[in-house]
């Protein structure tokens, strides 16, 4: 029969030692690193000179392009890519739904100027209230445009 013991159990928080744990915690962040590093090897490296890789598409300056989540644009007469990265929020009302609000989704995106390696991450909304719609990278505007029902693709205009 097992008996009940508080305080006595596998875990005491007054017993951690901490030599021990912090070294588990530097060996989780080094696995953790490394396994990202590993993924970021296997992708084509992006210079001035190289051409659309897999998954990218080629998109007029000025004109709308539909990203499917993780395809990029390489934006036509423009050192600017943008990638579709993932679904941040999404409040929007769901097909069959009755709703108060029409809501509205965040999609997160990232903007490169490949020939001068600069890069920064956008969040653009589908709606005005919780942010914009558009930002401004390397000389050029990108604006989300709209979202899929699922948010797998979504269609911005670069310009």
């Amino acid at each position: 029969m097992t008996r009940c013991n508080p305080g006595h159990g596998p875990f005491r928080p007054d017993r951690v030692d901490l030599p021990r744990f912090v070294a588990g915690l530097f060996a989780f962040a080094v696995v953790t690193v490394g396994a990202g590093s590993s993924v970021a090897a296997g992708l084509p490296a992006a210079g001035p000179g190289a051409g659309p890789g897999p998954g990218t598409v080629s998109a007029p300056a000025g004109h709308d392009v539909t990203l499917r989540l993780g395809q990029e644009a390489a934006v036509q007469g423009k050192d600017l890519t943008v990638r579709y990265l993932r679904v941040v929020a999404d409040s929007r009302c769901r097909a069959g739904m009755q709703c108060f609000w029409q809501g509205e989704a965040t999609l997160a995106f990232l903007l490169k100027e490949p020939g001068r390696g600069e890069s920064t991450t956008a969040e653009l909304h589908s709606g005005p209230r919780t942010g914009p719609r558009a930002t401004s990278f390397a000389a050029s505007r990108v604006e989300l445009v709209s979202v899929s029902e699922d948010g797998g693709e979504a269609t911005v205009r670069i310009s």
